[in-house]
């Protein structure tokens, strides 16, 4: 008799830990749909404008002399880069968690995703090298059309030697040719 009712007793309790569980399932499932149907704005897809740069990097990526020449300039360089990659990330992922219908666009996000994290590592990687030559400082900014790095300009400038050893740096660690290549002396 006794184990018929430690069985009994054990079974309920099992069925009313099933049963939150359940409605824990269904009660969050309603509210997080919700919520992310409430928060995915129509107007934030992920196009080539998503990435919004600093005017300090725009210009750096347009071939220009930037005009924030401060010892914070590369703080904030990497700054603006780093909130812009976020932004984009925090798009895709709730993309990825918005779309249930197609698991195409799924894969499509994933592979965006995962070339902002190796864009990201490849311009760490450059930046560490570059430090590691003897350089103060330096920034490296990777888009479509190239790669613009804007280094702490060493005492006399920049000569074609030092351009000569960051270019050597970017076509050893990336895609990149040297005509796609843009170095920017900060002073």
């Amino acid at each position: 008799m006794k184990v018929w009712k430690k069985n009994m007793v054990a079974a309920a309790v099992l069925v009313t830990v099933c049963a939150g569980i359940y409605v824990n399932w269904l009660y969050t499932e309603e509210s997080a749909a919700a919520s992310l149907v409430d928060t995915l704005d129509a107007e934030k897809v992920m196009s080539d404008d998503t990435l919004v740069l600093s005017e300090d990097m725009a210009a750096i990526a347009a071939g220009e002399d930037p005009m924030d020449t401060g010892s914070d300039y590369f703080a904030a360089v990497r700054l603006s880069r780093q909130q812009a990659r976020d932004s984009a990330v925090n798009l895709l992922q709730e993309a990825m968690a918005y779309n249930t219908d197609s698991s195409t666009k799924d894969v499509e996000s994933a592979v965006e995703l995962e070339q902002i994290v190796q864009t990201a590592l490849s311009e760490a990687t450059i930046e560490s090298l570059i430090i590691a030559k003897g350089y103060t400082d330096c920034v490296a900014y990777m888009s479509g059309e190239g790669i613009s790095v804007a280094v702490s300009a060493p005492e006399g400038g920049l000569q074609q030697e030092d351009v000569a050893v960051i270019a050597d740096i970017v076509i050893s660690q990336s895609d990149y040719s040297l005509e796609d290549i843009r170095v920017v002396e900060v002073q």
